[in-house]
């Protein structure tokens, strides 16, 4: 018989749009081809998938790679090597880089950087600035970009869009989904003086939820006028959780592992500055009343806000330390642990890890396991229980705020577009990532 498909993924257990269900999978030209019964039909590969459960390729619509300007703490292969030995198939990278992304030559440089060095697939985002709100429409729809990204409060880098007429400005500036960072500026410097020297405890007091309640309000009043759609990233205050439900029609939410894993005081006590991010982790009642959130919908995707910094830019002492952690590498085992732990339905996991996203974004061909979409698959043992070290780490970073951490549910294949990236925690296909494609948006490829 002549060969039928490229790879053929044998006796898993697929998650389709049809439900979880047992399936072989043709690939063919890195699309799939078939679903169904298809063991005894020809291919050139077979990935012998018995007991392990087949899900879309998982897309983390948040990680900062670093590059270019701070290639020391990560860059776009070794962040990518992270992703695809996590089970992450295609990224959205932030613009805060050096010199930040806010221009077409910025993008056209992240993408000829990224050409045969990342291993999943990938899109990046352009940085909203004062000075460039009269390019957004046009950099947003440039080849492989995600979208517009606005830093409403400072983080890392020098990006910062503050003043309520400029950030009106770039949501009318544009019709894609804009994405925001969402803290009020003039109240951190208002509460600067909080963030105690020596004591990473006191982070979450100087960035307090007030600090995300009123940025949020404010944007989303301010995208209502521009009659902008929004997505506010990192929700971290249970306060901002009403507002966002109270305008689904425009706005999208993000929410992290972090901030539904971790819990303050306990991970400042263990943890020290390696606990501090941008916002930051709140209380155990916080993080309840995220979880609830997630129970009733109403965040669309979760992404890692994978951040790294070097040991020893982290152990500076607080607030001198950067803020930021990696994890986009430990995104799939640590929720795949929720859902092993009854937080979280797989059906659920597969919503807010890859179908979510192509939803909201627009992703051209990714986010589900049907004919004629993308071949990505994040394959994984529900069963397996591993621990987390940083040894496993494969950002140049190093470690991991999970470090000791038992969890149950692994990705143990990565497959982008019918290519075996990772196979059993090794990279076995190197460099073959190429540019997310957007339906509102000339195709890249």
């Amino acid at each position: 018989m002549s060969e039928t498909f490229d790879l053929l993924i044998k006796g898993g257990i697929c998650a389709t749009p049809n439900g979880i269900v047992p399936a072989d999978i043709g690939v063919r030209d890195g699309k799939i081809a078939a679903i169904g019964a298809l063991a005894s039909v020809a291919a050139a590969e077979t990935f012998d998938a018995a007991h392990l459960h087949v899900l879309p390729g998982v897309i983390d619509t948040q990680v900062h790679f670093r590059e270019p300007g701070n290639e020391h703490k990560e860059d776009l292969e070794s962040g990518s090597r992270a992703a695809v030995l996590g089970g992450v198939t295609a990224v959205f990278e932030m613009p805060n880089t050096s010199p930040p992304t806010t221009t077409a030559a910025a993008i056209e440089d992240k993408l000829k950087r990224a050409a045969g060095r990342m291993h999943c697939d990938y899109a990046f985002y352009v940085g909203a600035t004062a000075g460039n709100i009269e390019q957004l429409a046009a950099l947003e729809r440039l080849p492989g970009v995600a979208g517009v990204k606005a830093f409403l409060g400072s983080s890392t880098g020098t990006l910062l869009l503050a003043g309520e007429a400029d950030i009106l400005a770039a949501l009318k500036a544009g019709v894609r989904r804009m994405a925001v960072h969402s803290e009020d500026e003039a109240r951190l410097t208002e509460r600067k003086g909080l963030a105690l020297a020596g004591v990473p405890a006191t982070h979450p007091v100087w960035r307090d939820a007030e600090t995300a309640r009123a940025s949020t309000e404010r944007v989303l009043r301010l995208a209502r006028a521009a009659g902008r759609r929004l997505h506010v990233l990192h929700v971290s205050a249970a306060e901002e959780l009403p507002l966002i439900a109270a305008a689904r029609d425009l706005v999208t939410a993000e929410v992290t592992p972090q901030h539904l894993t971790l819990a303050a005081p306990e991970c400042y006590e263990r943890l020290g500055t390696y606990a501090q991010m941008n916002p930051p982790i709140r209380d155990a009642a916080v993080r309840a009343a995220l979880w609830r959130a997630v129970g009733d919908g109403l965040f669309d995707v979760i992404g890692s806000d994978h951040a790294p910094h070097l040991r020893e830019e982290k152990d500076k002492p607080y607030p001198m330390s950067p803020s930021g952690m990696t994890g986009v590498q430990t995104l799939v085992t640590v929720m795949l642990d929720h859902v092993a732990n009854g937080r979280l339905t797989l059906e659920r996991f597969v919503d807010l890890t890859s179908a979510g996203a192509a939803r909201i974004f627009g992703i051209a061909g990714k986010g589900r396991i049907a004919v004629g979409y993308d071949a990505d698959f994040t394959v994984c043992d529900l069963a397996a229980r591993r621990r987390i070290e940083n040894r496993m780490i494969a950002s140049k970073c190093g470690w991991t705020p999970y470090h000791g951490i038992e969890t149950e549910g692994w990705p143990l294949a990565t497959i982008v577009r019918g290519r075996i990236v990772m196979r059993d925690g090794e990279l076995v296909t190197a460099g073959g990532g190429a540019p997310v494609g957007f339906v509102d948006t000339q195709p890249y490829r």
